[in-house]
């Protein structure tokens, strides 16, 4: 009987992170679709303008990572509820402000606080289901990052349309509501008191915001500068009493080489998002509405099927999940190098394969990569995991991009004879072979996992 309110207590904590990581996707792409209008408001170029979402994904990668070590010494409970309120304080400041700065202050607090979003999507399944569930756990999480891609554009668009892009800023405030089921199902988990080393914390958080800025603004200067400032906290974290990240946690060959996988993985399964669209602008010359309708059958697809990949990951084996992503990621690859700038419909059920490919994938890898952390270890590890994927998604866009860009003379790919798609073709012909190659790697870490 105490076992079934338990289940029962913490699939209600399960279902509230769900809505809560629905909000935090609409939350963190709303203002993507309203920079020219932004920037027009304000009276400034795109590239200007276009530092209302540069500043939110900075400070959300970094603030992913902050919550993880904060939650290894507080309340969980208590940094949620801190969290949604300077969220909520945020998007008052850029809703009212009148001048852009204001605007990027309140996105800036908007982003201190969303990021706790993450790392509670990681923590959680980790600290409060046994490996035995946590593949259920996760995939239900997943359930909510695969609903707000599809909801968030409509919401955004609709929002725009009738209230104005300022409007956008009150989507954080739904995360409100969720606090009182959060401190309602959270345990009361007392964490031994630690000193945070927050100026360790800081030099980290600047060395990543370096490395994201070269990134993102194509400035490679912040990038050395980044790299000294990473160096600087490597010889903070051996002198420190109580360091940020304790050497140890890097010292786990096991956790280091799956956060190198998890890197390339998502690196490579943000092509799905970032590239889809623009293949379907640029080759079958779709407008905006169309290209988000053309993608939102995958989405739904996606959402239906998290849970079961889960479930499976708990059965079956992480390694077992991973091999079924792997070929629905790579049928999704040849089918696009193949059959690029056919009808919007194809390309439309070739997404199905992809995304619920990288779900299954993202799924069976945090799965194994939380097994190889000790309880000490869990948040700030997951923590660090989550920081690493927006990393990996910003490095790729800056790649994609740059690819797209390039002039390609003949196609790769001899099956595929469309001149028109030259470039495209060969871009997934790359991330085809580059995902076997991750397979293949893959295989060989995954053979120490204990499976169930």
């Amino acid at each position: 009987m105490e076992n079934t309110h338990l289940k029962r207590h913490r699939d209600k904590l399960l279902i509230t992170l769900m809505f809560t990581l629905i909000i935090s996707v609409m939350n963190a792409t709303a203002f993507n679709i309203v920079i020219p209008q932004v920037s027009e408001a304000f009276h400034m170029t795109t590239a200007q303008g276009s530092w209302i979402t540069s500043i939110y994904i900075l400070v959300f990668a970094i603030g992913t990572v902050i919550y993880g070590k904060l939650a290894d010494i507080y309340k969980l409970k208590n940094l949620v509820t801190v969290g949604f309120i300077l969220c909520a304080v945020g998007s008052i400041i850029g809703a009212s402000a009148q001048v852009f700065p204001l605007v990027l202050t309140g996105r800036f607090i908007q982003a201190a606080g969303a990021s706790v979003s993450p790392a509670i999507a990681m923590i959680i399944p980790v600290r409060y289901f046994s490996q035995e569930e946590r593949g259920r756990a996760l995939g239900i999480a997943s359930i909510g990052t695969a609903l707000g891609s599809v909801v968030g554009p409509i919401v955004s668009a609709l929002t725009v349309s009738v209230f104005g892009w300022r409007w956008l800023f009150y989507i954080s405030i739904l995360f409100l509501f969720t606090i009182p089921f959060f401190r309602k199902y959270l345990e009361d988990d007392q964490k031994k008191r630690t000193r945070f080393d927050w100026q360790g914390g800081g030099i980290f958080a600047a060395a990543i915001a370096l490395v994201m800025l070269s990134i993102t603004k194509e400035v490679w200067q912040f990038a050395l500068i980044g790299i000294v400032v990473l160096s600087l906290f490597i010889i903070r974290i051996h002198l420190a009493a109580d360091p940020f990240i304790q050497p140890t946690l890097l010292k786990n060959k096991r956790y280091t080489l799956g956060l190198a996988i998890a890197f390339l993985t998502n690196g490579t399964g943000y092509s799905i998002f970032f590239l889809s669209p623009l293949l379907l602008f640029n080759v079958n010359h779709l407008d905006p509405g169309l290209i988000g309708l053309t993608m939102v059958p995958a989405a739904l697809v996606t959402a239906l099927f998290s849970f079961k990949s889960g479930k499976l990951a708990d059965t079956k084996g992480n390694a077992y999940v991973f091999n079924i992503g792997t070929a629905l990621l790579v049928t999704f690859f040849l089918l696009v190098t193949l059959f690029v700038g056919a009808s919007p419909i194809f390309i439309s059920l070739f997404l199905i394969f992809g995304n619920l490919g990288h779900t299954f994938i993202t799924i069976a890898l945090f799965n194994a990569i939380s097994r190889t952390l000790s309880a000490q270890e869990a948040g700030l590890g997951m923590g660090l995991l989550a920081m690493l994927n927006f990393i990996s998604n910003a490095i790729a866009a800056a790649i994609f991009s740059k690819m797209v860009d390039m002039q390609f003379l003949q196609i790769w790919n001899p099956l595929n004879h469309s001149q028109n798609s030259i470039r495209y073709s060969n871009i997934f012909l790359c991330l085809l072979l580059l995902q076997i190659g991750i397979f293949l790697y893959y295989s060989r870490w995954s053979k120490h996992e204990k499976v169930k």
